[in-house]
């Protein structure tokens, strides 16, 4: 016993002794003898510092330290070895393909890049810094080979779908995993009022260090239960011991729709529906000069229709798509702070992002705030800790599917006038339907949040290469969502104004403990391993209360509320318990293995399948290290090939349970069952394999990865029919099976050096996305939508669109045509909708999507060029029944209208216009099916650095102007606001690729300055 208390009491001492140091000093430059400002100088695993503005640095070190890492972006990484003298002056050489750089793979550990098994995509911080976009997620879209990233319309802080590696869930999330310094974070909306927003919006992605995605089960397998839809490791920026380093930037913009349509002018308005009401009477056997004809009620409802001005005189044009939009000027500011010395370094932010959107009503705004420090206690322990707060507002408008939604006002006729003559927006029965605009004014849908981010760690030396590390996090996150209507909105009509009030807390805290050693075994062999333990427990509070009859509409409060219609408050919570493991093992840099596994324990599911096991291996080799690749045109050359088992546990609460209601019954409350038990019940399976090559050629000038993987997801959660006799239509069970396959490449080159360089980067991914299995006996699940065509059906893309194939128009008579499509019968059309077979129409995945960047530099001036693509895909025009439907009803139709038939012989694709009747504008048809795919001009920017030699006389580290443009250009034949759409009104795994009035990307242009001191 004595002799354990006396090696603790050594063991103690030893974390607080302090060795003898050196000072080492230098200059770091390029080969052109330039100096390199913020070049990161470490002592290997130990403290580091930055050059100053004229590239010189100075460093205390251990005096027993023997290796000093250099690095510098855009530059090969070296390792310099130590000798007596205190003076290190370092050229570093330009390198595109950064394959010595650093790759974070979870838990406090890294690889090189040349010894990584398994895939990883990284994006540096500045890659995406002061993009002019409100989500992180944003920032990735066509930047890393197969990450699907797709913002569901243009409203800031709104969803965004982020699909790695292609869709892999039918009823549970298929989001990535999101891990900030070491904490899982809430990615679920929590809010009520309008579209769901995006909680990644909270985060200032200004601080952001590096993004690493896990793509492969060799790399997720460690984070388990929830990494079968991919892991993004997003790790923020640290200090370095040094001078301070401040950071302003600023920059100011304006937004506008990066897509129109075109609708009818007031004259074609009044032409067209007179001709659709000519055309009815005849299929009715009506006079047109009857007063009962369907021409008489349209030249009433014309009259109605334009309020105090004479239609026929064609006086008003409202043009009510210019209505809804507007040019949206935006504000991004960011200040920082990082340095420290030998013992303390620290980073500090603080920004600013003010949006308008394009449409009126809606912006987005976020401040937040960042302290990130580490203390070097001792010889032994580090303590740190990463915080930081947001505050988010957003000023929401409804989403897609909402009467009131401001991108509804173009189904209004152009012959109605905005107001009326004093100054009042007209509503119906003047206007054709209700009229948003009065949204914009007379409600109010405000949702805040505010964010806590926070990380505190300890790690502690026990030997050399070997650390212990705790941690301990949480992400708070509490969102409040008031909105007020007025009695003259949708919303507020017949109740003298609503009100309601949301309040949502998450609070989600994340405990772990893990070891990491990393070192050599022998002369050529070398070992690293990871092992731990984590604990996470998120508990979900809401409250909501809707009240009406407001006195008066200056009185928004539910405090002033007559009538409380609704009132209720839920808690929810789950947990986790896991244990994990990784060993990495490398024999001479050329023989690469990594093995490594998680036990995750989930109250999400069964007592008898609580725990599950995801393990994981890959291996590689390094040919070029082999003496017959020495005189081979690549410099380096590695094989590389994993398999593992990871898991989807995104499916809610207490689904395994058997549940109970609350019921009442003569106002006596009491309990009713609603849910049946399934003990068995665990995780969705997610089985990868993927074998990929990476080399370089020409001394590393050319670099490329080249993949292919097989992602086999089984044990789907599905709700699956269990007999009448139990009681319940429905248990979730899992049962089921979706594929998902492809390659992907990735192209990486220096194709100019000297004075003029040029850079280029290209990735591209291809995947087919096929459901295999559903429940015993089913091949479909079909919501039975009349609006909506996409299905889950066996040998199929998951959300398949799923209908009738359109066939034209008849020349004889201006009937829709469907083709019948019997099996086992010639292909034959027919007018009668009800007799046709639906079948497969097209897809909402895309199978080919990617992304190719090009810089030029010359001196100080940069212009960096990224297009960003999608191919494969169909959209559904939801809204064509309405937009473009023959003149159904009065909506504002698009100008493709005008070529409908009109007379016997005409051959068109548009039917001919009647009024009041059904005729092609059937939803579920190809008719509204077009072709998704497009090339974006993402981002081009185009800037200007002072050089070194000015910056010092100013006594600056860095001087940028820049001038940068978001989405400027989009090549694509999908005749809608905007190819890249999912609309807000139907966010799920199934209902993608749907164009319901959403709104367009916004073309931004923003004009920035970036000042270090």
């Amino acid at each position: 016993m004595k002799q354990h208390l006396l090696a603790l009491l050594l063991m103690l001492c030893g974390a607080t002794l302090t060795f003898a140091q050196r000072t080492i000093s230098g200059k770091v430059t390029a080969e052109n003898g330039e100096a390199l400002i913020g070049a990161s100088i470490l002592v290997k695993g130990a403290s580091g510092t930055a050059t100053d503005v004229d590239g010189t640095f100075s460093l205390n070190v251990p005096a027993n330290a023997t290796i000093l890492e250099v690095s510098y972006t855009g530059y090969a990484s070296q390792e310099i070895t130590l000798g007596a003298s205190n003076v290190v002056n370092i050229t570093l050489k330009e390198s595109i393909t950064q394959l010595t750089e650093s790759i974070i793979t979870g838990y406090g550990a890294s690889q090189i890049k040349r010894t990584l098994t398994g895939n990883i995509a990284k994006l540096k911080g500045e890659d995406i810094q002061n993009l002019p976009v409100p989500s992180v997620e944003q920032g990735l879209q066509g930047r890393t080979a197969g990450v699907f990233v797709e913002s569901v319309n243009g409203k800031p802080g709104g969803a965004i779908r982020v699909r790695v590696r292609g869709a892999s869930s039918i009823t549970a999330s298929s989001q990535p995993l999101y891990v900030i310094d070491g904490v899982p974070i809430t990615v679920a909306s929590q809010n009520q009022n309008g579209a769901a927003l995006n909680p990644l919006a909270d985060l200032n992605f200004n601080d952001i260090e590096s993004l690493e995605v896990l793509k492969d089960a060799s790399a997720g397998a460690i984070y388990g239960a929830r990494a079968a839809n991919g892991v993004v490791l997003i790790t923020t920026k640290k200090g370095r011991s040094g001078r301070t380093n401040i950071e302003f930037d600023i920059q100011r913009g304006i937004g506008q729709p990066s897509g129109y349509r075109e609708f009818l002018n007031t004259a074609e308005f009044i032409q067209y529906y007179t001709e659709a009401a000519n055309n009815t009477d005849v299929v009715d056997g009506v006079d047109p000069n009857d007063s009962g004809s369907t021409t008489t009620f349209v030249k009433n409802r014309f009259k109605r229709y334009s309020g105090y001005a004479d239609y026929t005189k064609q006086e008003i044009e409202t043009d009510w798509q210019d209505e809804a939009f507007r040019t949206a000027n935006s504000t991004q500011a960011s200040l920082s702070a990082s340095g420290g010395n030998d013992k303390t370094r620290f980073f500090a932010s603080a920004s600013l992002s003010d949006q308008e959107g394009i449409l009126v009503g809606n912006a987005f705004q976020r401040l937040s705030t960042r302290l990130n420090l580490s203390q070097k206690a001792s010889e032994r322990l580090t303590l740190g800790m990463n915080m930081s707060l947001s505050r988010t507002y957003t000023n929401q408008v409804p989403d897609d599917n909402a009467f009131s939604t401001p991108l509804q006002l173009i189904a209004l006729a152009p012959i109605t006038p905005v107001r009326d003559l004093t100054g009042r927006l007209y509503d119906r029965p003047t206007a054709t339907y209700y009229n948003g605009l009065i949204d914009v004014e007379d409600a109010k849908r405000d949702i805040i949040s505010y964010r806590t981010l926070a990380n505190a760690t300890a790690s502690y030396q026990i030997v050399k290469n070997l650390t212990l590390t705790g941690e301990v996090g949480a992400d708070i996150y509490n969102l409040r969502d008031n909105l007020f209507a007025s009695r003259r909105t949708f919303a507020g009509q017949g109740t003298n104004g609503t009100g309601n009030s949301l309040y949502a807390q998450v609070v989600n805290i994340n405990t772990k403990a893990y070891l990491n050693y990393n070192g050599k075994i022998s002369e050529r062999q070398n070992l690293g391993f990871t092992v731990g333990t984590e604990f996470q427990r998120s508990r979900q509070d809401r409250t909501n209360v809707t009240g009406t009859e407001f006195p008066v509409d200056d009185l928004k409060t539910l405090a002033s509320s007559a009538k409380i219609t609704v009132g209720n408050s839920t808690l929810t919570e789950f947990s986790f318990l896991s244990y994990f493991g990784r060993v990495n093992y490398d024999f001479d840099r050329r023989f690469l293995l990594t093995l490594s596994g998680r036990v995750d324990g989930s109250s999400r599911f069964g007592i008898n399948n609580r725990f599950g096991f995801f393990p994981a291996a890959s291996a590689g080799w390094v040919i070029s290290e082999e003496g017959f690749m020495e005189n081979s045109p690549f410099s380096f050359f590695k094989i590389r090939a994993s398999y593992g088992l990871t898991g989807n546990a995104e499916i809610g609460n207490f689904q395994q349970l058997g549940l109970l209601g609350s019921a009442s019954y003569n106002g006596v409350s009491g309990l009713s069952p609603n849910q049946i038990a399934n003990d068995d019940l665990q995780w969705e399976k997610t089985g990868q394999l993927d074998i990929g090559i990476d080399f370089a050629i020409l001394k590393d000038r050319i670099s490329a990865e080249i993949d292919y993987y097989n992602k086999n997801t089984f044990d789907l959660l599905l709700n699956v029919p269990v007999p009448g006799t139990s009681g319940f239509r429905t248990q979730t069970q899992n049962i089921g099976r979706v594929e998902n396959r492809g390659f992907e490449f990735v192209l990486n080159g220096r194709v100019l050096d000297g004075a003029f360089k040029w850079s280029t980067a290209l990735n591209l991914a291809f995947n087919q996305n096929e459901v295999k299995e559903l429940a015993p006996g089913q091949d479909i699940i079909d919501q039975g939508s009349a609006r909506l065509m996409n299905v889950v059906k066996v040998g199929a893309p998951l959300g398949v669109f799923y209908g009738a194939e359109y066939a034209g128009v008849d020349p004889q008579n201006g009937d829709a045509l469907w083709y019948l499509n019997t099996p086992g019968k010639e292909r034959e059309t027919t007018n009668d909708f009800n007799l046709v077979q639906y079948i497969e129409l097209g897809s909402p995945q895309p199978t080919v999507i990617g992304g190719f960047t090009n810089t030029f530099s010359y001196k100080g001036l940069e212009l960096s060029v990224m297009f960003q693509g999608v191919g494969g895909n169909s959209i559904h025009n939801g809204a064509g029944e309405f937009m473009s439907a023959n003149a159904n009803w009065f909506d504002n139709q698009t100008k493709d209208q005008l070529s409908a038939w009109k007379k016997v012989g005409d051959i068109t694709n548009v039917p001919q216009a009647r009024l009041g009747y059904v005729n092609g504008n059937q939803s579920r048809s190809s008719r509204y099916l077009e072709d998704g795919d497009y090339i974006r001009l993402r981002s081009a920017t185009l800037s200007y650095q002072l050089p070194s030699s000015v910056l010092g006389k100013l006594n600056l580290s860095k001087l940028r102007i820049y001038l940068t443009g978001q989405n400027l250009l989009v090549f694509t034949k999908y005749t809608g606001w905007d190819p890249e759409v999912s609309s807000d009104a139907f966010v799920d795994n199934v209902t993608s690729g749907v164009d319901f009035y959403a709104a367009p990307q916004p073309r931004t242009v923003v004009l920035g300055a970036t000042i270090g001191f």
